[in-house]
């Protein structure tokens, strides 16, 4: 796994519970990433928008004041072609086939092991 790939990336947590955003954050940290954070779909648009150089968002799908759907959908017709990596606890093929069809990049099942978030956001690079 090449984690150096993540050095300097511009990447937007978005997670409402404060210990899962600690917890992310820790995690890329580690890899020298560079690290925004949001705490719900409304406050995503708002930083996305700020900082159009962001290279990966990390967004919960169930999130207070906007859902991770409709937070999505916004970014994307701003014309971000940001990628977009669904946090979600819902593993069902069903599941995992919504998010994919509504427009993420890709999907990591909570809980999120550090190995496999950091295997997985590298693989955009």
């Amino acid at each position: 796994m090449d984690t150096l790939k993540l050095k300097g990336k511009k990447i937007l947590i978005v997670e409402d519970d404060l210990s899962s955003r600690l917890y992310l954050n820790k995690i890329l940290e580690r890899v020298e990433a560079v690290i925004l954070n949001a705490g719900d779909g409304v406050e995503a648009i708002r930083v996305a928008e700020k900082n159009p150089d962001i290279d990966i968002i990390l967004m919960d799908i169930q999130l207070p004041v906007m859902d991770g759907y409709t937070s999505l959908k916004k970014i994307r017709e701003s014309g971000s072609n940001v990628k977009i990596v669904a946090q979600t606890a819902y593993g069902m093929a069903d599941d995992i086939e919504s998010i994919i069809t509504s427009g993420f990049d890709d999907c990591i099942l909570k809980p999120i092991y550090a190995k496999q978030l950091l295997e997985k956001l590298s693989s955009f690079f």
